[in-house]
């Protein structure tokens, strides 16, 4: 039974300009599979390898697969769908799986426009991919799919079918990630030149966020022993050179017990190995003293959720004490040798030339070691899509990637936010390069600052960054002309958009019995608002009780 995962090949001029980033979705699956004693487990990187469908096509040719499994974010999801086309192109009878939280969701949708596909994995996808590739070498799943929990698929009559949820896996440290399988050559982070991993700290998020979705995906928050973790690292340092990695977590430090006791085993084996994380204002300031602690165990780089300058408009984010948190935080960090990048979303409906201009003017104040500037990007599975209703004019999600205006301010067109943008950055980075990484006291800092600039200098002038080559941006002389190739064919009709609104019938989470995703209206708007300032600086924390929670549902 020969098991084939591909990641498909999608490019977007994101995240991808500081490297190439392991996808370690394949060395936990595939760990997991061998575990369960399905051991002919082979891996394609479409996307680090630039593979062409041509290439594509050869390959699963040439390995003569059992079952072919893809993954995909919303951006992805055509690549995806084409990838697992092709496969039932070169072999009808090869089993062709989706996951990632895109199919998991949305796949009424997606089960409707890729019909080749046979079964959609939902959520977590480890236990569930292991009983379909049981089921699958036993000859049953065919015959009946609904033998596999956790999954959908469509009918032969076109009918859409949703199985049963499979429990998450309580006990993550379970899971033995495969890291042998990926080409480490191939993963370089360009700031530093060293090869850089992914791993996991913990799964879900205690908190629900109308605009996320990590919550819903995993539908339980579990966290790892971190020692396990520490194991984890140690191989990836010694086994396979990786010289950086980023926790995978959108905040590693919500369960600070167990975030220390991480950073205390860091130091203690002294790897050698440098790090970064993503988390909010809040926790920073929380963990003021601990910052030393956590820079002596290799924490070099805090990406913190700031702010949005048009959603300080609203009241509930009109306050003065929240800027002043962000400013803080920023030089807290930097205080302690810590580099800080400040992310801001741009391009709400309410955005204008002054509320771009008032980001920029923050990052400058607050004067973090870099700064983001995201378009806004409503996830179609969000409780917030549900909210925006009509106000959502372009469904091409391949667009879907935070370097694409989605949505349209009221006050400008596209091409021009996406200019104001650009000058925002240019003006930052002119003044980082020129009057202020150079002149860093800090060696480290001053080493990890320059290797930043190089990638973000050579992603611009390969044209990739933003994927401004590919929408024929080259300065404010063609914001006129920007052509961001919208597929306008693309759309939700009414029976998909009906089938969608149900999809979380039954997807039982640690939230509730289910979650039922609906239009809100009126003053519920200021709920969200409320809501978001969790991850932009607000006061959400996991209480000491909700920590002890959490380790007695896990031990």
């Amino acid at each position: 039974m020969r098991v084939l995962f591909i990641h498909p090949n999608y490019h977007s001029g994101g995240a991808e300009i500081a490297g190439n980033w392991p996808p370690a979705w394949v060395a936990y699956l595939a760990g997991y599979l061998k575990a369960g004693g399905y051991t002919d487990v082979i891996f394609v990187d479409a996307m680090t390898n630039d593979l062409s469908e041509d290439q594509v096509r050869e390959k699963i040719t040439t390995l003569k697969p059992d079952i072919v499994g893809c993954t995909a974010i919303t951006p992805a999801i055509y690549k995806a769908e084409r990838t697992l086309q092709i496969v039932k192109e070169v072999n009808p009878d090869i089993v062709t799986v989706l996951g990632g939280i895109h199919g998991t969701f949305m796949y009424p949708q997606v089960l409707k426009e890729a019909p080749w596909i046979d079964a959609i994995v939902r959520g977590e996808g480890e236990q569930v991919m292991l009983n379909l590739v049981t089921a699958v070498d036993q000859g049953r799943f065919m015959a009946d799919r609904n033998c596999v929990n956790g999954i959908a698929f469509a009918t032969p009559d076109g009918k859409v079918v949703a199985t049963p949820a499979e429990p998450p896996i309580e006990d993550l440290d379970r899971i033995t990630p495969d890291w042998g399988i990926l080409e480490w050559d191939k993963y370089i982070y360009i700031p530093m030149n060293k090869r850089v991993a992914i791993p996991n700290f913990a799964r879900g998020c205690p908190f629900t966020c109308s605009f996320c979705s990590q919550w819903k995906f995993w539908r339980d928050y579990r966290i790892r022993d971190p020692k396990k973790v520490v194991d984890e690292i140690e191989v990836l340092v010694k086994q396979h050179d990786v010289g950086f990695f980023i926790l995978a977590d959108e905040e590693p430090t919500i369960h600070r017990k167990k975030f220390i006791e991480f950073c205390e085993e860091l130091i203690k084996r002294d790897l050698g190995v440098l790090w970064g994380i993503n988390t909010r204002v809040t926790d920073i300031l929380r963990d003021e003293k601990l910052l030393p602690l956590f820079r002596k165990a290799g924490l070099i780089h805090v990406s913190l959720g700031t702010e949005a300058a048009a959603q300080l408009k609203l009241d509930m984010f009109n306050k003065e004490t929240t800027i002043e948190q962000n400013k803080r935080a920023i030089q807290l960090l930097k205080d302690n040798g810590i580099v800080t990048e400040a992310q801001f979303i741009v391009g709400l409906e309410n955005e204008t030339a002054e509320t771009l201009e008032e980001t920029y003017r923050m990052a400058r104040d607050w004067n973090p070691d870099m700064a983001n500037w995201a378009m806004y990007t409503p996830w179609p599975f969000s409780d917030l899509f549900q909210e925006l209703g009509d106000k959502v004019e372009v469904f091409d999600f391949e667009k879907y990637n935070f370097v694409t205006p989605i949505m349209k301010p009221d006050a400008m067109d596209r091409g021009e936010l996406l200019d104001r943008v650009m000058n925002n950055y240019r003006r930052f980075f002119m003044n980082k390069a020129f009057l202020q990484y150079p002149f860093t006291k800090d060696k480290l800092r001053r080493k990890y600052l320059m290797g930043c600039l190089k990638a973000f200098l050579k992603s611009g002038f390969e044209r990739k960054f933003y994927d401004l080559g590919r929408v024929g941006y080259w300065g404010p002389q063609s914001k006129k002309v920007v052509n961001f190739s919208f597929d306008k064919e693309r759309r939700i009709d009414a029976q998909t958009a009906d089938a969608l609104s149900r999809v979380d019938d039954g997807w039982v989470t640690m939230h509730g019995p289910k979650i039922e995703m609906k239009r809100r209206k009126g003053d519920e708007n200021f709920e969200i608002a409320a809501k978001a300032m969790a991850c932009g600086g607000g006061t959400e924390q996991l209480t000491e009780e909700q920590q002890a929670a959490t380790e007695a549902r896990a031990s």
